[in-house]
């Protein structure tokens, strides 16, 4: 899932705030659980930044991106499909937290200081962003979640991830 969240921020990368990493990220989580949701929303950080440049802020998207797989498994049950309501809000939510938790990065960059007019200023500054990241979101939740989720079941359900086991038998 990291490979796929990297790539397609990779593809995605013409069009500004127009990418999938978030949607596959939160996918992850709902298919596997918070664990696995922020492991990929780290990797993908991580390897993604690789191509675009590494550098201060990688470890905080790092971060954020983690949170938001571990937020859509904690709210999910693990590989249930959500209804297309509950993926509108989260894929919404999600863009515009990415961009509330990255903008404190910014504010703490600049001087070390923190300072809530430079914050509400790069908020401000950054709406069109954030509406275009929340809609992306919502557009690859709606698009990618029930081909992903049947997928990531159909491995779970093949290897047996997360299957109860008790002295050494499936139960």
């Amino acid at each position: 899932m990291t490979a796929l969240s990297v790539l397609g921020r990779l593809i995605f990368a013409p069009i500004p705030g127009f990418k999938p990493v978030t949607a596959i990220v939160m996918i992850t989580g709902i298919a596997y659980g918070m664990q696995a949701g922020f492991l990929t929303g780290a990797l993908s950080a991580i390897v993604s930044n690789v191509f675009y440049g590494q550098g201060p802020w990688t470890p905080f998207q790092m971060f954020v991106w983690g949170f938001l797989g571990l937020l859509a498994g904690l709210i999910f049950p693990r590989g249930k499909k959500p209804n297309a309501v509950a993926l509108i809000v989260i894929g919404a939510v999600g863009g515009v937290l990415f961009s509330v938790m990255m903008d404190i990065w910014s504010v703490l960059n600049l001087d070390g200081a923190w300072n809530w007019t430079r914050y509400l200023a790069l908020l401000v500054s950054g709406l069109p962003f954030m509406a275009i990241y929340a809609v992306s979101n919502v557009v690859f939740l709606l698009l990618l979640t029930k081909p992903f989720l049947q997928k990531l079941n159909r491995v779970k359900n093949k290897y047996g991830l997360f299957a109860r086991r008790e002295n050494g038998v499936k139960r």
